[in-house]
């Protein structure tokens, strides 16, 4: 075992182990730690303790001491130069024109580094940004790009619940979230509702997913075939928490829906299955004879229609003989050379005035087009 204790710096989530080095540490005592980057200035959240050799991360850097005060007013006052280092950031920024959001501006606790935190969609060229940073300051500068999710940990708030952030509170770490956890735990599929104020899916989807799996494992699916103390039914929906399922009975042929616990459900096969055995059934009815109402009105054709979508019924046949459909488009005009030619025996002069009248135009003169007589007539 070795012993440890528990640092916290800026108050933001994440803690970390550091060897006492023979200090006894209290809870919410101030310290001061050797880290890679120099002196911090921190706090205890958690007192000396004994934890496995294999849960420590080498190497296990010490506590240098514990606070005094002079430490604690060093620590005030970089706070302080912290806030005009961001209104000096945000200045500089918009004078250089960069599509970046500072986020937090952190001094180090021996005052020869500033950090600056921000945001940006894409790549960001800041060279000339830190050379005019550095000059203003005097110090070394880093610019460090950090996500969206990072940015609510740094800033806090409130969330849909109402309680502050779980990142900035208590997380240690990012857990990765994706919907498939929203829909095993039947929850809105809206990304509004299930999404946090830095626009990712809630950390909390992942507090209850390992107990939502192991339910699943145990619950048969929705549309399974089962069966019940009142009979054997179709699963329409199911309550995972109240271990509850909806089922839709088939007693006589309507159906009925009643909740049962999924203790007194017994499983007999797949909703795939139980249609491809009702079609079978269907169609042996159809091939064994009878009337038409008899074979539309079967169970198996009530119990069909019960368990699949109206657009995946089949259509009633009549014994193949089947009506052409009704005409519903107007008829053709046909044109004139397909007009029946004159009957046989008619005369020529018939045939003459009829082309002299669909030649003669309006306001003719008389004669123009063919004599309006009829002219010779023959048989």
């Amino acid at each position: 075992m070795t012993e440890v204790v528990s640092v916290r710096f800026k108050n933001r989530g994440k803690s970390y182990y550091f060897d006492p080095k023979g200090h006894s540490v209290k809870t919410g005592q101030p310290v001061i730690v050797e880290t890679s980057k120099g002196l911090e200035f921190g706090e205890c959240i958690r007192g000396n303790f004994q934890v496995e050799p294999d849960k420590v991360i080498p190497p296990l850097r010490p506590v240098r001491r514990l606070a005094s005060e002079t430490d604690i007013q060093t620590a005030e006052m970089n706070k302080a130069k912290e806030q005009d280092a961001f209104r000096t950031g945000v200045e500089k920024i918009r004078e250089h024109g960069l599509d970046m959001k500072l986020v937090d501006v952190e001094y180090n606790f021996e005052g020869n580094k500033i950090l600056f935190f921000f945001t940006s969609d894409g790549r960001v060229d800041f060279r000339e940004l830190v050379r005019d940073l550095a000059g203003v300051f005097r110090t070394r500068i880093e610019l460090r790009q950090i996500g969206v999710r990072d940015e609510a940990k740094m800033l806090g708030g409130l969330g849909i619940c109402g309680k502050e952030f779980c990142c900035s509170q208590f997380l240690d770490d990012f857990q990765p979230v994706s919907i498939k956890m929203a829909k095993t735990q039947n929850l809105s599929l809206n990304p509004t509702k299930i999404s946090g104020a830095c626009g990712r899916l809630m950390c909390c989807l992942k507090y209850e997913q390992d107990a939502y799996e192991d339910l699943v494992k145990n619950a048969p699916k929705i549309d399974s075939y089962v069966e019940t103390p009142d009979g054997a039914g179709t699963i329409t929906e199911i309550n995972l928490l109240r271990q509850k399922a909806k089922v839709r009975l088939e007693k006589g042929g309507d159906p009925a829906v009643s909740y049962y616990p999924l203790a007194e459900i017994e499983f007999i096969k797949t909703g795939k299955q139980r249609r491809a055995e009702l079609m079978a059934e269907a169609k042996e009815q159809e091939a064994s004879g009878g009337g038409q109402g008899d074979r539309q009105g079967g169970p198996a054709h009530r119990s069909l229609r019960q368990s699949i979508s109206p657009n995946r019924q089949q259509a009633p046949r009549d014994g193949g003989n089947r009506r052409p459909p009704a005409q519903t488009q107007e008829p053709k005009r046909e044109h004139r050379n397909d007009r029946p030619q004159a009957a046989e025996g008619a005369s020529d002069g018939e045939q003459k005035r009829k082309r002299h009248r669909r030649k003669r135009r309006p306001g003719g003169k008389p004669g123009e087009g063919g004599n309006r007589s009829g002219g010779n007539q023959s048989e």
